[in-house]
């Protein structure tokens, strides 16, 4: 990175990793699918309050770290790999509290929490993507924007910019009329990707991270972040 200082990169990124025997070297990772887990309410969708209750059945099977898939607030488009805010909890799961707790018990049994964290992309009702569709708005380029392809009229078959195809199907273009541009999504269209290019985004996302970091969380599985 030549754009900005190490200082502002993650606390837990600032050494590049030059620990001797980092916990996470040997440990045993257990995924937990949040929603089909442990349910607590008797709704039929599993939560975080399910998740404590069975940490003393983890720690017994040797488990050293906890790696929860999102629970992120998301309207749930790709099972919550569609984040619409960083900073709450989805209440499909819970209530931050309950997050709270799961910590503070995890880390009374000697378990470390590590969460999922989707930054190549954001749901099309984040925050910064809702800003971004304003061209004179300060989050104008915090995603990828591209004007139809030229001699074509914008949102119509063909006027992509480009051929490039989305993962899961179709166009990786999505034409917003709001803005009258098109926004890249290498995923669901619900799904636009953030612009890394863009120093304010990075330090955005290491804000969000530290935020977590301050809270409890112990590390994170980066998601799709090639």
């Amino acid at each position: 990175m030549t754009d900005f200082n190490r200082s502002q990169l993650p606390d837990f990124a600032r050494t590049n990793g030059a620990v001797p025997n980092p916990w996470w070297a040997n440990a045993v990772v257990y995924q937990i699918y949040p929603r089909s887990f442990q349910d607590s309410n008797g709704d039929g969708i599993g939560d975080l309050k399910g998740i404590t209750s069975r940490l003393d059945y983890l720690a017994d099977l040797g488990v050293d770290v906890l790696w929860l898939s999102p629970v992120y607030k998301s309207p749930q488009d790709d099972n919550g790999y569609d984040i619409a805010d960083y900073q709450a909890i989805d209440p499909l799961f819970g209530t931050m509290e309950d997050m709270d707790e799961l910590l503070a018990e995890a880390h009374r049994r000697g378990l470390r929490v590590i969460m999922d964290l989707v930054v190549n992309h954001t749901s099309d009702e984040h925050a910064w993507f809702q800003a971004s569709r304003d061209k004179n708005d300060p989050h104008a380029d915090w995603y990828w924007w591209r004007p139809a392809k030229p001699g074509h009229e914008p949102g119509t078959p063909g006027a992509e910019p480009n051929q490039w195809g989305s993962y899961f199907g179709g166009s990786a273009w999505q034409y917003d009329p709001k803005r009258g541009e098109y926004f890249l999504h290498q995923y669901s269209k619900k799904q636009p990707d953030l612009n890394w290019e863009n120093p304010e985004v990075r330090k955005a996302v290491y804000r969000m991270m530290n935020w977590w970091m301050d809270r409890g969380i112990d590390g994170f599985r980066m998601d799709v972040i090639t």
